[in-house]
Protein backbone atom coordinates (compact mmCIF):
# COMPACT_ATOMS: atom_id res chain seq x y z
CA UNK A 1 0.00 0.00 0.00
CA UNK A 2 1.29 3.45 -0.92
CA UNK A 3 -0.59 5.79 1.44
CA UNK A 4 0.65 9.33 2.05
CA UNK A 5 -0.81 9.45 5.55
CA UNK A 6 0.62 6.05 6.50
CA UNK A 7 4.01 7.40 5.44
CA UNK A 8 3.51 10.42 7.71
CA UNK A 9 2.49 8.14 10.59
CA UNK A 10 5.63 6.06 10.01
CA UNK A 11 7.69 9.29 9.92
CA UNK A 12 8.89 8.53 6.39
CA UNK A 13 7.48 11.90 5.25
CA UNK A 14 7.82 14.99 7.45
CA UNK A 15 4.78 16.80 8.79
CA UNK A 16 4.18 19.62 11.25
CA UNK A 17 2.69 17.40 13.96
CA UNK A 18 0.65 19.13 16.68
CA UNK A 19 -0.72 16.04 18.46
CA UNK A 20 0.08 12.36 18.65
CA UNK A 21 -0.93 9.42 20.82
CA UNK A 22 -1.05 5.67 20.33
CA UNK A 23 -4.11 5.83 18.05
CA UNK A 24 -4.19 9.25 16.38
CA UNK A 25 -1.91 11.86 14.86
CA UNK A 26 -2.78 15.46 13.95
CA UNK A 27 -0.75 17.78 11.76
CA UNK A 28 -1.01 21.04 9.85
CA UNK A 29 -2.45 20.83 6.35
CA UNK A 30 0.11 21.82 3.70
CA UNK A 31 -2.58 23.70 1.73
CA UNK A 32 -4.61 25.39 4.47
CA UNK A 33 -8.12 26.67 3.77
CA UNK A 34 -8.27 28.63 7.05
CA UNK A 35 -5.78 30.18 9.50
CA UNK A 36 -6.04 26.93 11.47
CA UNK A 37 -6.30 23.84 9.27
CA UNK A 38 -5.31 20.55 10.86
CA UNK A 39 -5.73 17.00 9.64
CA UNK A 40 -6.63 14.50 12.35
CA UNK A 41 -6.10 10.89 11.31
CA UNK A 42 -6.19 7.47 12.90
CA UNK A 43 -2.97 5.48 12.81
CA UNK A 44 -5.05 2.52 11.68
CA UNK A 45 -5.49 2.66 7.91
CA UNK A 46 -9.16 2.87 6.95
CA UNK A 47 -9.63 4.12 3.39
CA UNK A 48 -12.99 5.92 3.54
CA UNK A 49 -15.86 6.61 5.87
CA UNK A 50 -17.70 3.82 4.01
CA UNK A 51 -15.06 1.38 5.27
CA UNK A 52 -15.64 2.10 8.96
CA UNK A 53 -17.14 -0.82 10.83
CA UNK A 54 -18.84 -1.17 14.20
CA UNK A 55 -15.56 -2.09 15.90
CA UNK A 56 -14.10 1.27 14.78
CA UNK A 57 -16.70 3.25 16.76
CA UNK A 58 -14.37 4.21 19.61
CA UNK A 59 -11.65 5.28 17.20
CA UNK A 60 -14.07 7.40 15.15
CA UNK A 61 -15.34 9.05 18.34
CA UNK A 62 -11.78 9.69 19.47
CA UNK A 63 -11.09 11.66 16.27
CA UNK A 64 -13.91 14.05 17.17
CA UNK A 65 -12.82 14.38 20.78
CA UNK A 66 -9.28 15.22 19.69
CA UNK A 67 -10.66 17.85 17.29
CA UNK A 68 -12.53 19.38 20.23
CA UNK A 69 -9.43 19.22 22.46
CA UNK A 70 -7.20 20.87 19.85
CA UNK A 71 -9.77 23.60 19.13
CA UNK A 72 -9.85 24.41 22.84
CA UNK A 73 -6.06 24.26 23.27
CA UNK A 74 -5.49 26.50 20.27
CA UNK A 75 -8.07 29.08 21.36
CA UNK A 76 -10.81 28.48 18.80
CA UNK A 77 -13.50 26.66 20.78
CA UNK A 78 -15.46 29.75 21.82
CA UNK A 79 -15.36 31.60 18.49
CA UNK A 80 -16.19 28.41 16.59
CA UNK A 81 -14.59 25.85 14.36
CA UNK A 82 -15.53 23.46 11.59
CA UNK A 83 -14.88 19.71 11.41
CA UNK A 84 -15.17 18.08 7.98
CA UNK A 85 -14.71 14.52 6.72
CA UNK A 86 -14.95 13.90 2.98
CA UNK A 87 -15.89 10.47 1.67
CA UNK A 88 -14.68 9.45 -1.78
CA UNK A 89 -13.53 11.50 -4.73
CA UNK A 90 -16.91 13.07 -5.51
CA UNK A 91 -16.90 14.70 -2.07
CA UNK A 92 -13.32 15.91 -2.36
CA UNK A 93 -11.39 13.11 -0.66
CA UNK A 94 -7.92 13.07 -2.21
CA UNK A 95 -6.04 10.88 0.28
CA UNK A 96 -7.77 7.57 0.87
CA UNK A 97 -7.09 7.27 4.59
CA UNK A 98 -9.92 8.67 6.71
CA UNK A 99 -9.20 12.03 8.26
CA UNK A 100 -10.95 14.98 9.82
CA UNK A 101 -10.22 18.53 8.77
CA UNK A 102 -10.27 20.94 11.73
CA UNK A 103 -10.69 24.48 10.42
CA UNK A 104 -10.88 27.71 12.41
CA UNK A 105 -9.79 31.31 12.52
CA UNK A 106 -12.14 32.77 9.95
CA UNK A 107 -15.87 33.15 9.37
CA UNK A 108 -17.49 30.16 7.65
CA UNK A 109 -20.69 30.74 5.73
CA UNK A 110 -23.50 28.28 5.21
CA UNK A 111 -24.40 27.66 2.56
CA UNK A 112 -20.92 28.16 1.13
CA UNK A 113 -20.67 31.11 -1.15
Amino acid sequence: MNCLFCSIIEKKIPADIVYEDEDVIAFKDIAPRAPLHLLIIPKLHVSTLNDLEEHHANLAGKLLLIAQKLAKQLGHAEEGYRVVMNCNQGAGQTVFHIHLHLLAGRLFQWPPG
